[in-house]
């Protein structure tokens, strides 16, 4: 869930003979045309959301060309925490995004997030993640456009409300309308090893995988994201969202968010690592 956060973002037929009567000479270049745009459309399927390139990041290195990091700031009086650029931090190939008690701004508490600069559309979507514990916190992957960036507010997400690790919530967001949530267990929990997280957009569905094994589906067309968006990563709490999330209690250290990695693989092109998604799901 996101509540609309600042950002800084930074495509020739032959003749016809003139003894082929009027209405026939209409009827063929109406079934030319027809044709030409049938074949046209099928073609173009996957570019009906204009999409930045596929790409895998595995955290070997920081792509601050890819990544913008929020620091400064919070998403709003629901969150407790204020992003900092310090609770984002790489080490042996792990991106690790932390929660702690630390004074920032009008906040007692700090936490990150991280978004892409770029925008993308229909493909799969997949992460490798590892959560730590704590009432009143998420911990999320997710895709997100909205008012900030000109745009409707479009939203597909995985959360992990880290009240209970044996769970993970997915959900979408059209024109800031959501109630497609679903929960789904995770085995083992989110805490204790490394899941695989995914979700496949296309113009007629949208699909979310856990460890490859498909969890949910959505078909509806008014229950569709249609507009490009930014990949999230995010751990934030809240004191007053406590319905959902829990009632938050100072977990006394840093929790964190680990994320191995992380890709974007467009429509229609080839999967990009050996245990991709894409390699096996059409």
């Amino acid at each position: 869930m996101n509540s609309d956060p600042k950002t800084m973002s930074t495509i020739a037929t032959g003749a016809i003979p003139r003894r082929i009567r009027q209405t026939g000479i209409i009827g063929a270049l109406l079934l030319t045309a027809l044709g030409g745009l049938l074949t046209s459309q099928t073609a173009s399927r996957a570019q009906d959301i204009p999409t930045s390139p596929s790409f895998v990041d595995d955290f070997t290195s920081f792509d601050r060309a890819r990544w913008y990091v929020s620091d400064g700031w919070s998403n709003g009086a629901h969150q407790n925490c204020t992003w900092s650029k310090g609770l984002v931090e790489l080490s042996d190939g792990v991106l690790s995004l932390g929660f702690e008690k630390q004074k920032l701004k009008d906040r007692d508490f700090a936490c990150g997030e991280i978004q892409t600069k770029q925008r993308f559309g229909y493909g799969t979507y997949e992460a490798r993640m590892k959560t730590g514990s704590g009432s009143g916190l998420n911990a999320a992957f997710f895709t997100y456009i909205g008012p900030t960036d000109k745009q409707p507010w479009d939203e597909i997400d995985f959360e992990i409300l880290t009240k209970d690790t044996s769970k993970v919530q997915v959900n979408a967001y059209i024109a800031g309308n959501g109630k497609n949530e679903k929960l789904v267990d995770v085995a083992g929990g989110t805490e204790n090893a490394f899941n695989d997280y995914a979700f496949v957009w296309e113009k007629d569905r949208l699909r979310w995988y856990l460890n490859g094994q498909l969890v949910n589906t959505i078909t509806d067309p008014a229950k569709l994201p249609s507009h490009a968006q930014k990949i999230f990563f995010s751990l934030w709490g809240s004191d007053t969202m406590t319905g959902w999330l829990g009632a938050f209690s100072d977990p006394g250290r840093k929790v964190t968010l680990q994320i191995d990695r992380v890709a974007f693989t467009a429509l229609g092109q080839p999967c990009q690592f050996p245990e991709s998604l894409a390699c096996s799901v059409k």
